[in-house]
């Protein structure tokens, strides 16, 4: 028998408006992951009732500051995850000195960096690493739609999803790859 499915919920820029439609789509998630712009506590209080939480602070949550880090790195299923609000840092890093050089390794070796701060749903391939937003699952930003996402991993591969949550989970992206691997 192999082994199960694990899903990953992906939420960035909530502001402190977590919607039900949100939650909804979250549960049953082995794992969350939150790009930033939190909001408050009572964000992250309702989302790790729902799975551990893995979130970090975006520049609006200077109320935040004492609990969230600006990074963060975990691994799911031999799956490495990095997560920062603003991925310019990650992208320019090679110029700026990063807080913890144990950070700066550990996104190194991410196969995916989880990111918000733009609120635009968006997956690249940059350098065989992943880089996902899922956009604002909070409060309605221009035209730009309500979206969420999730990563599915299976014995061979990698899915992403980004859904917009105002248009009956209609999906937004898509992006398959063969499962990675640690070396």
């Amino acid at each position: 028998m192999g082994r199960r499915e694990i899903r990953i919920g992906l939420i960035a820029d909530t502001h402190g408006l977590l919607r039900p439609e949100a939650l909804l789509f979250l549960q049953g998630c082995d794992h969350i992951v939150h790009g930033g712009d939190v909001g408050g506590a009572e964000v992250l209080d309702a989302l790790s009732s729902i799975a551990p939480l893995t979130a970090v602070r975006g520049n609006n949550d200077a109320q935040l500051a004492h609990s969230l880090p600006p990074t963060a790195t975990l691994q799911v299923d031999q799956l490495r995850i990095g997560a920062i609000h603003d991925v310019s840092m990650v992208e320019s890093s090679a110029q700026r000195a990063w807080p913890e050089p144990a950070t700066a390794r550990e996104f190194k070796r991410a196969h995916v960096v989880i990111y918000g701060h733009s609120h635009k749903p968006r997956i690249d391939e940059r350098d065989g690493v992943l880089f996902i937003n899922p956009g604002s699952a909070g409060p309605r930003r221009f035209t730009l739609p309500i979206a969420i996402g999730e990563m599915t991993l299976d014995r061979s591969w990698l899915t992403v999803r980004i859904v917009d949550l105002g248009a009956a989970d209609h999906e937004l992206l898509r992006v398959r790859r063969p499962r990675p691997t640690c070396s």
